[in-house]
C-alpha cells in the first residue's frame, strides 16, 4: 500500500518554493506566508479537475481524487498549475473525461494567488471586495487578513457560490457570499477599500471604482495586445478614476461580460512596432477617468 501524502507537508514544501521567489509573493508579507500554511487548499478543491496542460492527444485530462489521491494532492499544492473546476460553463462535466472544450472556471495556482494578495496589500482594518469567488479558496487567504465581515465576495454562477458558501462556513469562515455579476461589484456593502478580481477584463469596470474609496488598491488581471494578461494594480482617487501600472504577466479567464474582442484601440492600448517590452524595461502606466482607460509606456 502506498504511504499516503501529508497535506501539511505539501504545503510547506509549496510556500517554500514561493519563498524562493524574486519578488512579490511573501516578501515584505509575513502575515500572507502564515495564512497560507493556515489555509487547507485541498478542502476548496473539487475531487475532480482537469489538468491545466494537454496530453499528446490533445485533451485535458482529469484527475480524479477517489481513483489518484496522491496525484490529485500533489496537483493541488503544484505552485504553478491551476485546477479547472468549470468547462464551457458547466456544460461538459468531469464524467465526461478529457476534454479540449473552453475553461470558465478555476482554482488557480497558488503562486498567482499569492502574488496577487501581496499586491493587494489588504490590513485588518480594510473593507474588500473579491470579484470571482471561485471555490472560494483565495476567499479564505484573504479572510485571514481581512476580518470575514468586512469581506465580500462575489460569484455569478449559483452554483459555485453555494459550493464556496458551504466550504468557507466548514472552516468558520462566514464572509458575504453573493450571486451576482461581479462586474457591477456589489454596492450595498462599499465603499472598498480593497477590490480584487480573479478573471480578467479588457476594460477596468466603472462600477469597481465608483465602490472605491479614496485610496483604495484595486488589483485585477487585464487583457492586453501582447498574447497575455497583465496583473494591474490601481490606486483609486474615489471620485470614480484611477492610476496604476501593469506590474507582472498572468494569464486568467476573462469576465462573462468582457469575453467578446474589441480593437486594443478602444481599449486605450498604444501601438508598438516589434516586440512589446518586459515590464521589467518599461512601466506600463494605466490611467482611467472621465470613463476613459488608457495605457502608457514610460521608459
Amino acid at each position: 500500500m502506498a504511504t499516503p501524502v501529508d497535506p501539511q507537508e505539501l504545503r510547506a514544501r509549496c510556500a517554500a518554493e514561493l519563498d524562493g521567489k524574486e519578488f512579490g509573493h511573501f516578501h515584505g508579507r509575513p502575515w500572507l506566508r502564515a495564512a497560507f500554511l493556515t489555509v487547507p487548499r485541498e478542502h476548496f478543491i473539487p475531487d475532480q479537475v482537469w489538468w491545466p496542460y494537454p496530453g499528446e492527444d490533445g485533451l485535458h485530462p482529469v484527475i480524479d481524487r477517489a481513483l489518484r489521491p496522491r496525484s490529485w494532492l500533489r496537483a493541488v499544492y503544484t505552485a504553478q498549475a491551476s485546477l479547472i473546476t468549470q468547462v464551457a460553463d458547466g456544460r461538459v462535466r468531469p464524467q465526461d473525461g478529457p476534454t479540449r472544450e473552453a475553461f470558465t472556471s478555476a482554482a488557480s495556482c497558488p503562486a498567482v494567488v499569492v502574488d496577487m494578495l501581496h499586491h493587494l496589500d489588504p490590513g485588518p482594518g480594510d473593507t474588500a471586495l473579491e470579484i470571482g469567488t471561485g471555490t472560494g479558496y483565495s476567499t479564505a487567504v484573504l479572510a485571514q487578513r481581512v476580518p470575514p465581515e468586512q469581506l465580500t465576495t462575489v460569484e455569478i454562477d449559483p452554483y459555485l457560490a453555494d459550493l464556496a458558501r458551504d466550504r468557507l462556513a466548514r472552516l468558520g469562515l462566514r464572509p458575504a457570499v453573493v450571486c451576482a455579476d461581479g462586474e457591477e461589484g456589489h454596492p450595498q456593502r462599499g465603499p472598498y477599500t480593497r477590490i480584487i478580481s480573479t478573471a480578467a477584463v479588457r476594460r477596468v469596470p466603472q462600477a469597481w471604482l465608483d465602490q472605491a474609496a479614496p485610496g483604495a488598491v484595486v488589483v485585477t488581471p487585464l487583457n492586453g495586445p501582447f498574447g497575455h494578461d497583465a496583473l494591474l494594480r490601481l490606486v483609486a482617487d474615489g471620485e470614480g478614476g484611477a492610476r496604476g501600472r501593469l506590474v507582472t504577466g498572468v494569464a486568467f479567464m476573462k469576465m462573462r461580460g468582457q469575453r467578446d474582442e474589441l480593437p486594443y484601440a478602444e481599449l486605450g492600448w498604444p501601438t508598438v512596432r516589434g516586440t512589446w517590452p518586459a515590464y521589467s524595461e518599461v512601466e506600463y502606466r494605466v490611467t482611467i477617468g472621465g470613463g476613459r482607460q488608457r495605457i502608457l509606456l514610460m521608459e
